[in-house]
């Protein structure tokens, strides 16, 4: 898809293609189905994949996006499980971060854990990327900008933290799904992807056995879940949503 011209409401970096599709798609969809502009940033192309090649996936890729009802989706071009948090890195996220001026940065669970070294990495870069965008002397061509929230998405994590929240996705579960059953180059007849372990059921069974759990902490069908460092704020207790019985 080609570059956004205007300013996003929420972006999800993702290390590689079909990573945000698996952990915060319906969230995605969610949100673009409210008429919020949302975007996607691989930052890998996905070149050391076992399955597919850099063609299918970024075909794939640009079909999930359509499927979801996102308004744009990019690739910076790091170099797949070669990841790293460095000055140059961060610069060139930070330089994305301030044209795409997203409001909300979905980022994957933080370190110390996650099943590809990528995954654990990324975190902390695009934290610390949102950090330096923010820098006047980053870049001397763009105005600085600095999102206003970093949500990291914890979906299918072993290393259980308790959710922030969860965001009911149960309108656009199958929306979600249909946007990673695009990946066929990567999920045919898979049983497991990403951080989705393997239990012997197809893998669009284990999406839809982890969307009912977390959908249950809030008593809907299907759930997407969050964490934030920082402690969320509440206006109205009377309002507060899920039964205590």
């Amino acid at each position: 898809m080609s570059p956004s011209t205007a300013d996003l409401d929420l972006l999800a970096i993702a290390p590689h293609p079909d990573d945000a599709e698996l952990i915060c798609g319906g969230t995605l969809a969610k949100a673009a189905a409210r008429g919020y502009r949302v975007g996607i940033l691989d930052l890998t192309r996905g070149e050391m994949g076992t399955r597919g090649t850099v063609e299918q996936r970024a075909a794939e890729a640009a079909t999930a996006a359509r499927l979801l009802g996102v308004a744009t989706r990019e690739c910076l071009g790091l170099p797949d499980s070669g990841i790293s948090n460095t000055p140059d890195t961060r610069r060139a996220l930070a330089l994305v971060l301030r044209r795409l001026r997203p409001r909300v940065v979905i980022a994957p669970a933080p370190a110390p854990f996650g099943r590809h070294p990528d995954h654990r990495v990324a975190a902390e870069l695009i934290r610390d990327a949102v950090f330096v965008a923010g820098l006047a002397k980053t870049d001397s061509t763009t105005p600085a900008f600095r999102p206003f929230k970093v949500i990291h998405a914890i979906t299918f994590r072993e290393d259980y933290q308790r959710p922030t929240f969860v965001v009911d996705i149960t309108d656009t579960f199958e929306q979600k799904l249909a946007a990673v059953q695009a990946f066929s180059s990567q999920f045919a007849g898979a049983t497991q992807a990403g951080e989705v372990y393997p239990n012997g059921e197809p893998l669009e069974e284990i999406i839809r056995h982890h969307s009912a759990h977390y959908g249950s902490l809030i008593r809907v069908r299907y759930g997407e879940p969050f964490v934030t460092t920082e402690t969320m704020a509440v206006d109205d207790v009377v309002s507060l949503g899920v039964s205590t019985f």
